[in-house]
């Protein structure tokens, strides 16, 4: 667990001092954006490494910030489970898209929604710097020509697809 949120500090570091252009998505209702969705699969990451059965969820605060609550099983032993909470928030609301996350005090990362489901099924998620992307479901598969399609976006927009994960899904926790 330790591990898991001192990578996660590293990451939001290494995400605020990016500021290279990436799109992302126009609209965002984050009513319907709330829930959990499932990891399909993920650029490798060391706060993520040897995790499977990957998910996020999002929940919207009183204070108008917004939950996540990240878990994973450790793919040697599914009844060790990491958890990191965190917060994120929307700083301009001209650009919803383009969240701010935090897991640690003052310290927030971008996390840019760069496709998204009109019916919120799947997103797509990534920052500036391109060393890290997530692709997420509502379910725990991802239509397979869905799946292509945003791997195809993400190489386009300088991701280095081939170096994408797949993300272990079936795990049977207890």
């Amino acid at each position: 667990m330790k591990n898991y949120l001192i990578f996660t500090l590293l990451l939001l570091l290494t995400m605020c001092k990016s500021n290279e252009e990436l799109p992302t998505v126009a609209e965002v209702n984050l009513e319907r954006y709330m829930g959990t969705w499932y990891e399909i699969a993920r650029l490798p990451n060391r706060f993520e490494k040897g995790l499977e059965c990957v998910t996020a969820t999002y929940s919207i605060k009183d204070d108008g910030f917004i939950k996540v609550v990240n878990k994973g099983y450790s793919e040697s032993d599914h009844s060790k489970e990491e958890e990191a909470i965190g917060k994120a928030k929307i700083p301009d609301t001209n650009y919803p898209g383009q969240l701010k996350v935090s897991f640690f005090g003052p310290f927030y990362g971008n996390y840019y929604i760069i496709d998204l489901d009109p019916n919120y099924q799947y997103v797509l998620i990534g920052e500036p710097s391109r060393k890290y992307l997530w692709i997420l479901s509502r379910t725990p598969e991802l239509d397979s020509t869905i799946y292509n399609s945003l791997i195809s976006k993400a190489q386009n927009l300088g991701f280095a697809t081939n170096k994408i994960s797949i993300t272990n899904q079936e795990c049977n926790q207890n």
